[in-house]
């Protein structure tokens, strides 16, 4: 993709999730999520019905009138984006990829975060730690994001959740909120998510397509693994193969319901063609 191609399309998703990130999610994520505690302001003169136990008795002392502290959450966070950049993430059935969904909310999320003054980092993983950017406040820096998130091309093609949670893990000393975006198509990585769930504030984002969840019956159909490279003809006209494929699926997205839930992680799924915002105000208000 050429230079101007690229800050075209940078602006137009730019245009499109910080309109969302100002107008539905400021006042979600801010409510949403906490900072981590609270700090002193100033002091005033006290009300009737103010807590006893918020008075500044040196100030009362020299003023000889109750003064009370004031205090201010102390809201600065920062935000991490794992995002999932292996080949299954190409995939789509429609005018929309599954990368293309996952830029979008990414972005949406990065604005709803600098709208409250908040830090975001990146990284992006395939079955090795392919970009890490570390956390940085501002406009500028989210669009740095997006670029990579469109333009970036991963040196591996196959998926490794449990190393990018380990990379994380020891490079965030302070709790963080982490969004992992995947398609999940892949299992064992409960024991390490778990740990990663201790230490931040966790939420999986599953984003798939339609097509993934059902096999067609078409006859005899020459197929490709997208990871692996792998290709083979398989009779979708059987009925035991549809229902092996369909059992294998469901098997990816129940591992994912279940490891987040006993990792007391939140988790969140949309399909591409399905209305992301819904789902991520759900989230959200469910919180």
């Amino acid at each position: 993709m050429d230079t101007k191609s690229l800050l075209k399309k940078v602006r137009k998703i730019e245009i499109k999730t910080r309109r969302l990130s100002d107008h539905v999610f400021g006042g979600e994520y801010h409510s949403t999520f906490k900072g981590r505690g609270m700090t002193f302001s100033e002091v005033r003169a006290y009300q009737f019905g103010d807590d006893v136990r918020s008075i500044d008795w040196n100030v009362t002392a020299r003023y000889n009138e109750p003064f009370v502290k004031v205090f201010e959450e102390e809201r600065e966070l920062t935000m991490m984006l794992l995002v999932d950049i292996s080949e299954s993430t190409a995939f789509g059935t429609r005018e929309t990829f599954k990368k293309d969904i996952i830029t979008e909310m990414a972005a949406t999320l990065a604005f709803s975060a600098t709208k409250n003054n908040d830090k975001i980092g990146l990284m992006l993983f395939s079955d090795q730690i392919e970009l890490y950017i570390p956390p940085k406040k501002g406009r500028m820096h989210v669009l740095r994001i997006i670029r990579e998130l469109i333009e970036f091309k991963p040196s591996h093609k196959t998926t490794n959740l449990t190393k990018a949670f380990r990379y994380l893990i020891d490079m965030m000393k302070k709790k963080a909120i982490v969004f992992v975006m995947s398609d999940f198509l892949t299992d064992e990585y409960e024991h390490t998510l778990k740990i990663l769930g201790q230490k931040h504030d966790v939420t999986g984002i599953r984003i798939y397509d339609e097509r993934e969840e059902e096999l067609p019956n078409l006859g005899m159909v020459q197929m490709k693994d997208a990871e692996t490279g792998k290709a083979m003809w398989v009779n979708t006209s059987s009925g035991s193969t549809r229902k092996a494929y369909t059992k294998h699926y469901r098997d990816r997205v129940d591992y994912f319901h279940r490891a987040f839930k006993l990792s007391g992680s939140g988790y969140l799924s949309t399909r591409v063609d399905q209305n992301y915002v819904i789902k991520l105000l759900g989230y959200f208000k469910s919180r």
